[in-house]
């Protein structure tokens, strides 16, 4: 099992510059221990996750601070952005980073993002699902045709050329349970969230028997899911410390699809009571269920349950409202929880490896 971890702050009420100072810590802390890979999501005007309007500029800073781990972002939002521009700028952060690029490729949903590119909100997912191949061929320097001023067409190829030849791609789920067969069908890994076990195990069956329809290796696809992530020695302490970050981090979460559904004219509002019950039973359903809060031993339990419906690797959202030098304090726990799944070299390499170094 892979870990990584995933940013997805509610809470921008903190310094900006602060922020984005716990980040590249976070970043280097994860960079030293042999975790994966770091995520950062594509954002816009709302408070959920508010710190995050572009993955490649934060990206590029991650590159030159950091050696080792892969840059993914969590996601792009494909059609609020030319795919042209979306080559030049992860190439760039390619080539800072020799080759650690990944990129997982969003829809969108909330009403209120597209104001860059009205015009593909009632076809967003055949705007991005249309424009995978277009990605592809850009980032392996293929010449794309687009059309230009007056509508003439315009032959172009990106730069700069990225470090690494393929292009990892993901894409991200969120409630449609076609993403998986669409995901299996393009030959894609998934970015997903867990609401609940029985969909999960279901929805990756899904997935791998579409990745094999397809001529895929059904094996080979790769399902990240994100899990909220606060590691502690005693349990009840664990839940005193996350409870109100998360119940806010929820309820935020509620605010945003309230604005969205009030930009499609619904009538229906969540009342402050309403949207505070619906945010405890939440959060005790994800603390006990569904995230990596807790004790190690609870937390190794989780892990394995993941691995059992084929889980590859977890991304870790550690920052969702806990203070940015709590959460610091708490990595080195993580790092042991991430330790425990990392596979062991056979004792018979190790020794072959040794003879070769010391010879």
């Amino acid at each position: 099992m892979d870990f990584s971890v995933y940013f997805f702050s509610a809470n921008d009420q903190a310094d900006f510059g602060a922020r984005y100072r716990f980040i590249l810590e976070v970043a280097k802390y994860v960079d030293r221990n042999n975790f994966k890979a770091i995520w950062t999501p594509e954002r816009h005007f709302q408070e959920f996750g508010g710190s995050f309007p572009n993955p490649a500029v934060l990206s590029a800073a991650l590159a030159v601070t950091t050696q080792n781990i892969q840059l993914r972002a969590g996601s792009v939002v494909v059609p609020h952005h030319h795919p042209a521009r979306i080559a030049e700028e992860w190439a760039l952060v390619d080539q800072l980073s020799q080759g650690r690029v990944g990129l997982c490729l969003a829809t969108g949903w909330h009403r209120g993002d597209f104001i860059f590119y009205p015009e593909n909100y009632t076809n967003r997912r055949d705007w991005t699902f249309g424009h995978i191949e277009t990605l592809r061929n850009l980032w392996a320097g293929r010449p794309v045709t687009f059309p230009g001023v007056e509508g003439q067409p315009v032959e172009v190829r990106s730069f700069p050329r990225p470090h690494r030849k393929d292009l990892p791609l993901w894409l991200v789920h969120s409630s449609n349970p076609e993403t998986w067969i669409k995901a299996g069908e393009l030959g894609l890994n998934i970015l997903t969230l867990l609401d609940n076990w029985d969909r999960l195990t279901s929805n990756i069956a899904a997935y791998r028997a579409s990745l094999e329809k397809h001529g895929f290796d059904p094996k080979a696809g790769i399902v990240t899911m994100g899990v909220h992530t606060f590691i502690g020695n005693d349990d009840a302490k664990v839940r005193q410390t996350v409870a109100q970050p998360i119940k806010q981090y929820l309820s935020t979460f509620l605010t945003q699809r309230k604005a969205d559904a009030n930009l499609q004219g619904a009538s229906k509002q969540i009342e402050e009571k309403e949207k505070e019950m619906l945010a405890g039973l939440a959060f005790e359903d994800m603390y006990e269920k569904r995230s990596l809060l807790g004790t190690l031993p609870k937390c190794a339990n989780m892990v394995k349950k993941m691995q059992e419906v084929g889980v590859n690797e977890v991304a870790c959202i550690v920052d969702f409202g806990l203070d940015f030098q709590t959460v610091l304090d708490a990595l080195p726990q993580v790092n042991e929880l991430r330790a425990m799944f990392e596979p062991q070299v056979p004792a018979a390499a190790t020794a072959g490896m040794a003879w070769y170094y010391n010879r």
